[in-house]
């Protein structure tokens, strides 16, 4: 059963198209099968995707104005991996177009509906703006996906988007839900960054992902080049935080198919991720502050298809937390995991204070700290796979996937 997604913000400049482009790529490495809607007359999905807007005869205007099939208009298997229905400056007129159009509203959803069988995921990079072109992403969607600044300004509009979704699922699409809020453009070492990040949580608890998009150089650099991140540097920190969000996607929409429905990050019954003060994991001023004045730093429970597993004990680091070394690849092993796996290199000591990390992407590159495994000279299996979740430049790893590993170990 495949999954429409809309990501939205009426915000600009907070990552929508990153976010789509690159979550697509990553859904894609994972083996799903993926098409891109670039519903941004920008058309910088399009492009990012490795498709020239330039270039085309045909894009998304023809589907939604002239009534043109999607098939005949998708590009297939662009370079990211996925599928693209391509967008250019003639959307431009469409929302001008499609105003005297009965039933405008749901041009979108008639469009996918003979292709969405035919796919695992349809993402949908919306315009920055809540106009006729975003409304066709909510009806047509089975959640929407926000992905949110970590700066001032990140909560303003918010309301009104979260208010205009509540409206399209009570006039039009009742099964359209929160897919979850993404925080996104992260700096562990900026206070406001963990403020904006503690706000979210605090208000908004189980709909904020695990998952947090950290700024970084690779990411920037990666739609000059006409490719994802996945594809221009998957061993980026931003690589690694969008295989980590693809994860949590495919979970939560495999809890969802399970439980017959759910909204929020975790699926069907939500679980929260993030403690209700500081004390939890996330990237906000709990995980620092335990770290600096070295506390105590304990994950939260973790929603799976499976259930739900503990939270594990809280652990003291005196110093900080551990730094594991390693060069993080990814592995679709299994279905319901988004992934970076160990290579076999030494997980060593000193322990470290995650907030004091140089602040040199080329250092963090590859460099995940993890909370939970204390370990010196030890090294991990490099086909074990490890449920890992970026925050903060850190590895939030689950205890059911830290058993696991610990199990795979060979000490030297």
């Amino acid at each position: 059963m495949s999954r429409i997604i809309a990501i939205a913000n009426q915000k600009g400049g907070v990552g929508k198209t990153t976010t789509s482009v690159n979550l697509s790529a990553a859904l894609a490495s994972l083996g799903k099968r993926v098409l891109l809607v670039d519903l941004d007359p920008q058309g910088n999905a399009t492009m990012g995707a490795g498709v020239d807007k330039y270039e085309l005869d045909e894009t998304i205007y023809e589907v939604l104005v002239e009534g043109r099939s999607a098939s005949e208009v998708i590009q297939k298997e662009s370079p990211n991996g996925c599928d693209v229905l391509p967008a250019n400056s003639d959307l431009t007129a469409a929302e001008i177009e499609l105003m005297s159009v009965e039933g405008r509203e749901a041009r979108l959803s008639d469009a996918l509906e003979p292709v969405r069988a035919g796919y695992d995921f349809v993402l949908v990079d919306c315009p920055p703006s809540l106009n006729v072109l975003t409304l066709n992403a909510f009806v047509a969607a089975d959640s929407v996906l926000v992905p949110i600044q970590c700066e001032y300004y990140a909560l303003e509009g918010l309301t009104a988007l979260l208010d205009t979704i509540e409206q399209i699922r009570e006039a039009v699409n009742p099964e359209l839900v929160i897919e979850g809020l993404l925080r996104t453009m992260y700096d562990g070492r900026n206070n406001l960054g963990l403020e904006v990040s503690a706000q979210l949580t605090e208000h908004f608890g189980d709909q904020v992902f695990r998952t947090v998009v950290p700024r970084n150089v690779r990411l920037a650099e990666a739609p000059s080049h006409g490719m994802s991140i996945i594809q221009y540097d998957r061993g980026s920190r931003g690589a690694l935080a969008y295989l980590a969000l693809a994860g949590e996607v495919v979970r939560a929409t495999n809890a969802t198919q399970q439980s017959g429905g759910g909204t929020g990050p975790s699926g069907g019954a939500v679980e929260s991720r993030v403690a209700d003060t500081g004390a939890g994991i996330g990237a906000n001023a709990g995980v620092n502050a335990g770290a600096e004045a070295g506390g105590s730093v304990a994950t939260t429970a973790v929603s799976t298809t499976s259930g739900v597993v503990p939270a594990v004990s809280s652990q003291a680091f005196p110093g900080g937390a551990p730094k594991a070394s390693h060069r993080a690849t990814t592995c679709a092993r299994h279905e319901d995991h988004a992934v970076a796996h160990y290579m076999a290199e030494p997980v060593r000591k000193p322990l470290i204070n995650p907030a004091a990390v140089s602040a040199n992407d080329d250092d963090l590159d590859g460099t995940i700290h993890s909370v939970n495994l204390e370990m010196e000279d030890t090294h991990i299996d490099e086909n074990e796979v490890m449920d890992a979740t970026i925050v903060d430049d850190a590895a939030v790893i689950d205890e059911e996937s830290l058993r696991s590993a610990r199990e795979s170990i060979t000490q030297e």
